[in-house]
């Protein structure tokens, strides 16, 4: 069920509802046969030893971003915390947009969250287009109860009949059809008798409901497109609001929760899975719909279309780029499972929509890195510093915490020498007030090493500054009895140029400037940060493992990993994922 182990979680409403339907036994003998299928088929199994079921529905039309992360912890969360089963579930019925490419980008990512979708011997990943079969024949069953019938308006016109917020609908010159005419046309629409959006299946409910959702909405419509998995066997598929109710009753699920934007649709819910239930083709209890606050993150776009136009125009270098919030962009960026798990447990669940600033995201990756990540030294703007008193070509070693919060880590080692590179910010030749770096006559600690005194720089013909130069305390380097010996302010990381080993850095920062980049009719695209991903040569401390993945936290920068595509032992590519503190400021 998961791969992660269940910490102490506040209680939200979600759970409340949870617990009162174990505590009344609402779903104690439901059966189910281990396997998804209608009433003839469940009647065969026995008590579902899953006390809940619940769904992860994803359309495979895009890659998963940060918002589906809420909905995945949530939905899987749930079943392992109440001994129940959560199926991944792929809401197939759209043929023009699903690609399989997305369905193994999902499975990636979902296991890369830390949960599966296995539940004692059941493997319970599935497919809408699995049931097709079934939910053909529940809509004939629908047509011939007088449930249902077949329109032959044109999609216009059915929008314009269906009326307003404020004035009811009108029905349908069809909506009296017999119902073994519309049977008839339906079978017809099934075999491919008849041209996209000539015709289509509608429920008869009412046209003056003050739902809109309520009034005839449509089952079914006809599309003669290839579809990733069943080919050209259909050319009429089924709506999302039809489809998903019938899924959730196949395959026994218990707490179907959606986000807010499904609130309106539940009645339709309700109304399916009861004429079905009335027909004999489902068994109760059914499925109850619960929706929840979505997930809205500022200086991000989460919708797919906007997504695919990032990437399509290639204003991103693919669905994993860094600074997208898909899920794989995440990863690469230096993200982990826990850390994003972190960040959906701290939201909480709620019915009220709110917006989540992106540090918060941010913090969530601090809080998980930094007991357990490895302590480096990285210079990202380099000036020499010369230490004019040391001896030519010697080095020693110095030494320092893998990690400070965790001493079984044990230290690191790595050399100082005559020629170190620092970071340009590091030194000031006309220092502004309460600078206590590197400037002449001004001492510091090179930190795990030793206290020097700045002599002066070294500049070109153009006036800028190459070099700095120092002379080291012997008697004060870190760790030795002289440590102390010398009190400075100032402290500074370095690298021996000798032994640095290069690398690219690549500096990510927001993708938008403005918190709500498509709010209302914006254009998002002109929002976008031109500075959102710089590159710079840097210097690594030596000894730094730059496989694919790995992660450090570089003293007084922040937290980088190495990317997962790009980079080598021998070419290191480094992502910044978060700087050490928020230091975004506001666009206003």
């Amino acid at each position: 069920m998961s791969s992660v182990s269940s910490p102490a979680v506040a209680s939200n409403f979600l759970r409340t509802i949870i617990e009162k339907d174990l505590a009344e036994g609402r779903h104690a003998q439901k059966p189910w046969a281990g396997r998804p299928g209608p009433a003839s088929v469940q009647r065969q199994g026995s008590p579902d030893p899953a006390r809940i079921r619940t769904r992860f529905p994803p359309e495979p039309n895009g890659y998963l971003h940060i918002g589906h992360a809420k909905s995945i912890c949530l939905n899987f969360g749930l079943a392992r915390d109440y001994q129940g089963a959560c199926h991944l579930r792929f809401d197939d019925t759209n043929p023009e947009k699903e690609e399989e490419e997305y369905v193994h980008a999902i499975i990636d990512m979902v296991k890369w969250l830390g949960f599966d979708w296995q539940y004692h011997n059941e493997e319970n990943l599935y497919f809408a287009s699995d049931y097709f079969s079934y939910m053909y024949e529940f809509a004939e069953a629908l047509v011939q109860s007088g449930h249902a019938y077949v329109d032959e308006q044109s999609p216009e016109e059915i929008r314009v009949m269906r009326g307003t917020l404020t004035e009811p609908g009108s029905d349908s010159p069809w909506r009296g059809r017999p119902a073994g005419e519309s049977l008839r046309l339906l079978r017809e629409m099934r075999d491919g008798a008849h041209p996209d959006g000539s015709l289509c299946l509608r429920a008869r409910i009412d046209m003056r409901s003050p739902n809109l959702n309520m009034r005839d909405p449509v089952l079914y419509r006809i599309r003669h497109a290839e579809h990733h998995r069943t080919g050209r066997q259909w050319c009429i598929y089924p709506m999302y609001s039809w489809a998903h109710p019938v899924e959730d009753a196949l395959e026994g699920i218990t707490h179907s929760i959606c986000t807010l934007e499904f609130e309106d649709q539940r009645p339709f819910y309700d109304w399916i899975l009861e004429r079905l239930a009335e027909l004999g083709m489902l068994l109760r209890p059914l499925p109850q719909q619960y929706e929840f606050a979505r997930l809205n993150l500022n200086y991000v776009v989460t919708s797919k279309r906007k997504l695919l136009q990032l990437v399509r125009d290639g204003h991103v270098s693919g669905w994993d780029d860094p600074r997208l919030p898909t899920l794989s962009g995440l990863r690469r960026r230096g993200y982990t499972p826990s850390s994003i798990r972190l960040f959906c447990e701290r939201l909480g669940v709620s019915k009220a929509d709110s917006r989540i600033d992106y540090s918060v995201l941010e913090q969530a990756l601090r809080d998980d890195l930094d007991p357990v990540a490895a302590r480096a030294v990285a210079v990202l703007d380099p000036l020499k510093l010369v230490i004019t008193n040391y001896p030519e070509g010697q080095s020693e070693p110095c030494h320092a915490p893998v990690n400070p919060h965790d001493p079984e880590a044990g230290t690191r080692s790595f050399p100082f020498s005559r020629e170190l590179w620092i970071e340009r910010d590091d030194f000031r030749e006309d220092p502004p007030k309460k600078y206590f770096r590197l400037f002449p006559g001004n001492k510091v600690r090179l930190k795990y090493g030793y206290i020097v005194e700045c002599t002066g720089c070294v500049k070109n013909a153009a006036g800028e500054i190459i070099e700095v130069h120092a002379e080291y305390l012997p008697d004060t380097k870190s760790g030795t009895p002289g440590a102390d010996s010398v009190k400075v302010k100032g402290n500074i990381t370095w690298v021996s140029a000798a032994h640095a080993v290069a690398a690219e850095i690549r500096l990510y920062d927001r993708l938008f400037l403005e918190p709500h980049p498509d709010a209302g009719d914006k254009d998002f695209i002109t929002a976008l940060n031109p500075d959102s991903c710089k590159s710079v040569q840097a210097w690594l401390e030596p000894g730094s493992n730059a496989e694919p993945g790995a992660t450090w936290q570089f003293e007084r920068l922040g937290y980088f990993t190495a990317d997962l595509k790009d980079s080598t032992p021998r070419r290191p590519v480094i992502n910044r994922a978060v700087t050490l503190k928020d230091s975004w400021v506001q666009t206003k």
